[in-house]
């Protein structure tokens, strides 16, 4: 796992701007602490940060390679290829010569002998641009479901690209802009494919290449989920998903590093260890590392609600007997989780979900003590069905995102000016309309399951893409690379397609998963209710979440101050936390507090 950058332009001398190129470089370092370089030539110039896991020795990059007399194009990559051997293997049949043992080799000479025909070979999680000087353009590419980063700045005489905002952010282009449109979408937490925040820094769209030359941009989908009728009964279909899980994770276990899994003791991260302690334990790799983390006072403050019912704690203890792994419970203190928002918000450069991307980049850190390489569950609840709103027919009925429910606390709080500017209710309505006609049909299908599957493209085109944002950023933030089993593409087409009556097999939430993994779990953990990702529920946390309010408020050269009311907020400040299904006042007022150091830091201009 690595960090990229470059610049291509046909007006002008690239060669001769060395520090340009190493100062975008220089904001993935985080990413890629290994080892760096930057690659020059009049039209394009390349940077990469390196994160070693596989052949620590041959895999430098930018890496350049040439056939038949051609000039030399030019890699730059940030991923894995999890089928590089295959690959391999097929390319030297073809005549290819290699000097390393790298991934990243294999994908160089995948382009050399198909060209942009090689994206749909690959198996992985990828984000990369290659420089062709015999066509001179620049291929940028991005993964399937958007595992990895992308970013760029097209202008009129070249481009800019990076794998973060702030790479393209040191460019002196680009500029901390904001739309309207880039503001709503954070509010509103929308993830419309493609739609930038800061002005014309478009995020890639997953499942797309795009094509830059001297004729301008041109983006290319190579990926898209197709209907079609299931072919299998349900036994099969439980074995199908059983074979692909072993196969996905044999490959992601691939390193020349110390690799781990991220254990809640949920179903998805179980069933992850669970396949990779055999997997390590068939290769005779050693003991797996298992981690989990918990916050301080919720032994004694934890109260349930419906989406968390349950601590973690003890079935991620039952699972790590089960298993038998080297596991680290890591027990966040509430200092340290108000710390870390500051460099929660530098690594993602966007206002979130503070509190839970804290714990998440302090979990993170734990883990590259240790290890490389961590193995996590992300995505499975997108891809089989574990929300209440797939079961809540309320929340599956709604014409709208299930998780828009965030916008009603935000509405008494936003200046009326500001509000009746972004129209965020009405702005939601038109994401969501464009989404639901995306959606790709299955003729004949029975309305209610016709409902389902708009859903189950929702949560995938749209929500998983904020939970991957989230998890690459703070994991990068510490160069850790987290693998996401349940992301691999072959997976997601099988049970896209498989009736939701499979899914949701005798009534049970995800309920084809737990099947498909019943012999390696503990009953108890087999049979769990989902929970959320936890949380703090120390009143100590939500007290000086108040504080930090009213210090802001407080100071008149606050940037918040003009995009609220300060009244209304300073009443939220002095009520009592409210927990709702999905969304606290606690998580409101962090929310807001992300948004004013946001504005501070990157001197956003909001227009």
């Amino acid at each position: 796992m690595c960090g990229i950058a470059g610049w291509v332009d046909w007006e002008r001398d690239l060669t001769q701007e060395r520090t340009t190129i190493e100062t975008m470089t220089d904001t993935l370092v985080p990413r890629g602490p290994d080892a760096g370089g930057v690659w020059l030539s009049p039209q394009a110039t390349l940077g990469h940060r390196r994160l070693a896991v596989i052949d620590l020795a041959g895999g430098v990059q930018p890496m350049r390679a040439a056939r038949h007399g051609q000039q030399p194009c030019v890699l730059t990559f940030s991923g894995e290829i999890y089928n590089f051997r295959e690959l391999r293997a097929e390319l030297r049949q073809l005549g290819h010569d290699f000097r390393t043992s790298s991934d990243t080799e294999v994908l160089l000479h995948c382009y050399l002998e198909w060209g942009e025909k090689c994206v749909p070979k690959l198996n992985g999680m990828f984000a990369f641009g290659i420089w062709d000087p015999n066509r001179q353009g620049l291929l940028l590419v991005r993964d399937r479901l958007g595992v990895k980063p992308l970013f760029y700045f097209p202008y009129a005489t070249g481009a800019v690209f990076g794998s973060e905002l702030k790479t393209v952010l040191a460019h002196p282009l680009a500029s901390p802009a904001v739309g309207l449109e880039g503001f709503a979408e954070i509010l509103c937490f929308t993830q419309t494919p493609g739609v930038p925040i800061f002005r014309d820094i478009r995020p890639l769209r997953s499942g797309h290449y795009a094509w830059i030359d001297r004729q301008g941009c041109h983006e290319q989908r190579y990926w898209a989920l197709e209907s079609a009728p299931h072919p299998d009964d349900l036994p099969t279909s439980v074995g199908t998903v059983r074979g692909l899980l072993d196969d996905i994770v044999r490959r992601q276990l691939i390193a020349d590093v110390p690799v781990a899994t991220l254990l809640s003791g949920g179903l998805d991260s179980s069933a992850v260890t669970a396949l990779a302690t055999e997997v390590l334990r068939e290769q005779e790799r050693g003991t797996l590392a298992t981690y989990s983390i918990d916050f301080e006072g919720n032994q004694d403050n934890f109260a349930p609600t419906a989406i968390r019912p349950e601590q973690d704690t003890p079935f991620a203890r039952l699972v790590t007997q089960h298993v038998g792994s080297d596991h680290t419970e890591l027990l966040l203190r509430t200092d340290d989780v108000i710390k870390a928002r500051p460099e929660v918000l530098r690594a993602r450069d966007l206002p979130g979900f503070a509190d839970i991307n804290a714990a998440q980049y302090l979990l993170f850190r734990e883990v590259k003590g240790h290890s490389t390489v961590a193995l996590s569950g992300e995505s499975a609840d997108e891809i089989f069905g574990g929300y209440p709103w797939f079961f809540d027919p309320r929340m599956r009925d709604a014409p709208t995102f299930p998780w828009a429910a965030s916008l009603a606390a935000f509405e008494p709080l936003l200046d009326p000016g500001l509000w009746q500017a972004l129209r965020p209710r009405e702005y939601v309505a038109d994401r969501y309309s464009q989404a639901i006609a995306e959606v790709p049909r299955l003729a004949g299908e029975a309305p209610a399951d016709a409902r389902v599957r708009e859903m189950f493209y929702l949560n995938l085109t749209r929500w998983l893409s904020m939970l991957l944002e989230f998890k690459d950023r703070m994991s990068m933030r510490v160069g850790l690379e987290v693998r996401v089993p349940f992301c691999d593409h072959r997976l997601v087409e099988y049970v896209w397609n498989t009736p939701w009556a499979f899914k949701a097999a005798d009534g049970r939430i995800k309920g084809l998963l737990r099947d498909a993994v019943a012999d390696l779990l503990p009953a108890a953990v087999l049979n769990r209710k989902k929970t959320s990702f936890p949380v703090s529920q120390n009143p100590a946390y939500e007290q000086a979440l108040r504080e930090e309010m009213r210090a802001e408020l407080a100071d008149p050269q606050s940037a918040l101050r003009p995009l609220v009311r300060p009244a209304a907020v300073l009443d939220l400040v002095a009520g009592e936390q409210q927990e709702q299904a999905m969304w606290r006042s606690a998580d409101t007022l962090s929310f807001l507090l992300q948004v004013a150091e946001w504005l501070r830091v990157y001197n956003v201009r909001i227009e």
